[in-house]
């Protein structure tokens, strides 16, 4: 690290639990987010304003006026614009020490195993299925870490699953792939702004955790999250054996 890097992330190193080690090794890793709207906002803004060295920032939506209420990332100026351009160009403001590559298109599982393999954790931040089944499919594959958050009216949900353990259950073990749940989208059932934000700053912790082997993760447990009355819950959950997608491994 540099000077001006170790004065930047100077609290960073000031936790035992990190320091300059901890820091050096942020600083060296690569986070893929996929969704850079209201969940995508916090998790960029924290893993760039923490250290993490590359982030690879997927969206291929332009900015409206309606994201506004609760996409941080974004301002009125970058209406129209693409949201992953938009999100980079922010971070560069906060910390230009972050390296920001941008997916401008449309994601699927072909597009999706390149840009698994080359990062270290995955982070699921978006509200399209199709899109959540083919990253969690790749995570598995390729045994990489996947930090999954959600966000609906007033409710919330993050969970980890982590690839790199035999007895970790995927996303499909919690949620198995029936279809119809398109609808579930915060664009046309609408979303209580701060909770976007507290749902995305604990996948932005979970993450750091896992790049720093850190704590115990929400690897096997579903944290949700009902603002209406201020309450976290914490659930158990195990792998599916039956599961189409992990359960062969």
């Amino acid at each position: 690290m540099n000077d001006n890097q170790l004065l930047r992330y100077s609290r960073h190193i000031l936790l035992p639990q990190i320091g300059y080690e901890g820091q050096e090794q942020l600083v060296g890793s690569h986070a893929l987010i996929i969704g850079a709207g209201g969940l995508g906002s916090p998790v960029a803004l924290y893993l760039a304003a923490g250290g993490v060295g590359t982030l690879t920032i997927c969206d291929f939506d332009e900015v409206d006026l309606t994201n506004l209420q609760r996409q941080i990332i974004h301002t009125t100026a970058a209406v129209g614009r693409n949201k992953a351009q938009s999100a980079a160009e922010t971070i560069a403001a906060i910390n230009p020490e972050t390296q920001v590559q941008t997916v401008q298109q449309r994601v699927d599982e072909a597009s999706l195993r390149a840009l698994v393999q080359a990062a270290d954790v995955v982070l699921d931040c978006t509200d399209n299925f199709a899109v959540r089944y083919a990253a969690n499919q790749v995570c598995v594959e390729l045994r990489k870490p996947l930090v999954s958050g959600a966000a609906i009216g007033f409710e919330g949900q993050v969970s980890v699953f982590d690839m790199r353990h035999d007895d970790s259950p995927c996303y499909h073990c919690l949620f198995p792939n029936l279809g119809g749940d398109e609808a579930l989208r915060c664009a046309d059932n609408g979303v209580f702004a701060p909770l976007v934000g507290m749902i995305g700053t604990t996948q932005a912790a979970e993450a750091m955790k896992l790049l720093l082997g850190l704590g115990t993760s929400l690897q096997g447990r579903l944290l949700l999250l009902d603002v209406m009355d201020m309450e976290w819950r914490s659930l158990k959950l195990a792998r599916d054996p039956a599961c189409p997608v992990c359960g062969a491994r």
